[in-house]
């Protein structure tokens, strides 16, 4: 029998993260695609982050047909925010700059590289990227690498560069719930063992 769940951020009721999460305006736009094999994993933070910004927009699914019309909201240039040789370091706003659609796939690397295979139009995109030396909070998962953050993570540093000083800050409270939540689940003793060797991601 599954338990009762909130309708908005998916959690069961009794974990309900809602009154945690922040209406934040941007200028940039976020559009998080979102691979399908996500949804209901229990630490879904491109949702956390889509429900925390009024300019966003999440799209579950593998292959996305309107990805046209995604990819073009008049007076935003898109910018793919992965990893590449060619990818451009984030820089904040000029005056008079056109604010970005900022695209971000979620899932793990091997999905979020396989939406990109089976997306053309996300692999012409310019990419941008963020600077190195980010430090997850995500204490339960080991990073893959250096700087690799939660998608959330990822979300809220992309922002803070691209619209300083601004702080999106907030949008990190719920996420950093849920992990106390799942470290506060699975007890202290159990989470040392498995996750106590500093290597987070």
């Amino acid at each position: 029998m599954s338990r009762p769940q909130c309708s908005r951020c998916l959690r069961p009721t009794t974990h309900c993260l809602c009154a945690l999460i922040p209406s934040l305006d941007s200028r940039t736009r976020v559009l998080l695609l979102q691979h399908a094999s996500e949804v209901n994993h229990a630490l879904n933070t491109a949702r956390l982050a889509a429900l925390g910004l009024t300019n966003a927009q999440l799209v579950v699914g593998e292959v996305f047909d309107d990805l046209p019309i995604l990819l073009n909201p008049p007076g935003y240039q898109a910018r793919l925010l992965f990893p590449a040789e060619d990818a451009q370091p984030l820089q904040a706003y000029a005056p008079g700059d056109q604010p970005v659609l900022l695209v971000v796939p979620d899932g793990t690397w091997r999905k979020a590289r396989k939406l990109l295979h089976l997306n053309p139009l996300l692999m012409a995109l310019p990419r941008v990227t963020l600077s190195a030396g980010a430090v997850s909070r995500y204490r339960l998962r080991k990073a893959p690498g250096p700087g690799a953050l939660s998608t959330v993570e990822a979300i809220v540093q992309a922002l803070q560069v691209l619209e300083a000083p601004t702080s999106f800050e907030p949008l990190l409270k719920p996420f950093e719930a849920l992990i106390d939540g799942q470290i506060a689940a699975m007890g202290q003793e159990v989470f040392q063992r498995n996750h106590g060797d500093g290597q987070f991601g």
